[in-house]
């Protein structure tokens, strides 16, 4: 295949040229290129050719309670690719009594062969006793080279002080990377029960029970540990300008801290949780959205650098069916909204509003995730050899998200009539053009499991 007189974009290029794609690998970039015989051509004229997205924070399929997430990796994947994402990255999750590896293997299972883009794993670790180091150890050497830890939910998936040093130091000694979810567990969990007392069903009472400062603390004990170990850390979902203001404190001070936002957090905020009736619930999420005043300091660090990626904690709960489990109490509405189709267009738009170039865009959803987490040169990048994952795009006339036009499985979208004016007409798998304009051609579940190094 040849693509010809495209303006190709990475992180610190732009140019226009012609890319031959040959065994799903970029085998030619040049000026110009002259097709060979038989060779399928796409004239790009117009359009602008970039790395495809690279999401490594979602969950797919995901256990909740007595719940799973409403998207598997076959719908989840699919709607990824509509959106120009090309490769994900979930979170395997163990039971209480697992191993680690029971963990992996079961999301193993329920990806292999049904996914259509690219995929890997992070793995939660929600414990530490004396076989944890070798638990890590050994999915270290099956390609799985980050994990994930959560300072709120101690009770469940969550660890204390104490076991989370001994994950980063675990991280240390194997090369790994700890990615860690950032709230004062104890805390929220006592605002919750103050909360609840009063009016159980109150769904303001989630962002209330969520401060800022919940998340500012647990950031800034988090760095502090990790710098005590001496280990870099990534930080998840950042949603505050406290949190904001702590990583880049640490990072002028040369610690290496890796920081994710999320586009519910630069895009929505905190007045959703006064809409009428249950209607609320269907942004119920952790963090919570915040104020303004966040947003514009969270788009702030991504212009400076505080921030380094955008991927959307896509976890997808029914609004009927599932987060109306908890109509009654607001501690069992299914947190998470989704997201997974939605990040690149939203981000071209938005991001090019706020000052943000393509070039920046493409480093925060494509390159900066493939080179914090092992995938690069062969994923976040158009290079003579890595993968052919592209996308191209064009600017169009400004049209409203709806719902009804998403393939993500959920009966609702959060982004519902924000405006998009960036269309996504081709996305392309391995060199396989799977989305023509509105036509799907993915016949095939094309995604791989891809190794971390």
């Amino acid at each position: 295949m040849l693509i010809k007189n495209a303006v190709l974009i990475n992180e610190k290029e732009k140019r226009k040229c012609s890319v031959r794609i040959a065994d799903g690998k970029i085998k030619e970039i040049a000026t110009q290129l002259e097709a060979e015989k038989e060779e399928h051509v796409i004239d790009a004229s117009g359009y602008y050719l970039l790395p495809g997205g690279i999401d490594v924070h979602t969950h797919i399929e995901m256990p909740c309670g007595n719940l799973v997430s409403s998207d598997d990796y076959d719908a989840g994947t699919k709607a990824a690719v509509w959106g120009g994402t090309t490769t994900v990255m979930d979170f395997a999750e163990y039971d209480k009594g697992e191993k680690l590896q029971d963990g992996l293997d079961r999301w193993m299972t329920k990806s292999e062969g049904k996914s259509y883009c690219d995929y890997s794993f992070h793995m939660t670790v929600s414990g530490w006793d004396e076989t944890t180091e070798e638990q890590i150890h050994k999915i270290k050497s099956q390609g799985i080279t980050s994990f994930k830890a959560y300072t709120a939910y101690q009770d469940d998936i969550g660890v204390n002080d104490k076991e989370l040093f001994r994950i980063l130091k675990c991280m240390k000694k194997i090369g790994g990377l700890l990615c860690v979810h950032c709230e004062n567990g104890p805390v929220l969990e006592c605002l919750q029960a103050d909360l609840k007392h009063v009016n159980p069903g109150r769904i303001r009472n989630h962002p209330e029970s969520r401060p800022n400062l919940v998340e500012k603390e647990a950031v800034s004990r988090v760095i502090d540990l990790a710098a005590i170990v001496d280990v870099p850390v990534y930080i998840v979902h950042v949603s505050t300008k406290e949190a904001v203001e702590v990583i880049r404190k640490a990072k002028a001070k040369g610690q290496k801290v890796y920081a994710e936002t999320c586009p519910q957090y630069l895009l929505l905020d905190e007045e959703a949780y006064n809409l009428p009736g249950f209607e609320s619930a269907k942004y119920v999420l952790s963090p919570p959205l915040r104020k303004k005043e966040d947003q514009k300091a969270l788009w702030e660090a991504l212009k400076d650098g505080t921030i380094d990626v955008v991927s959307t904690d896509h976890c997808s709960f029914n609004y009927h069916g599932q987060k109306d489990y908890g109509k009654e109490d607001f501690t069992q509405i299914p947190n998470g909204i989704p997201g997974i189709e939605n990040r690149m267009k939203l981000m071209l738009t938005y991001g090019i509003r706020h000052g943000i170039s393509l070039e920046k865009i493409v480093k925060v959803c494509s390159a900066a995730p493939a080179k914090i987490f092992g995938l690069y040169p062969k994923k976040g990048v158009l290079k003579i050899g890595s993968d052919a994952d592209m996308i191209l795009i064009k600017q169009e006339k400004a049209h409203s998200v709806t719902w009804a036009e998403l393939h993500q499985r959920v009966d609702y979208t959060p982004y519902e009539g924000m405006e998009e004016e960036w269309e996504i007409p081709y996305v392309f798998v391995h060199g396989t053009c799977v989305v023509d304009h509105e036509t799907w051609s993915g016949k095939k579940h094309l995604g791989r499991f891809q190794k971390c190094i």
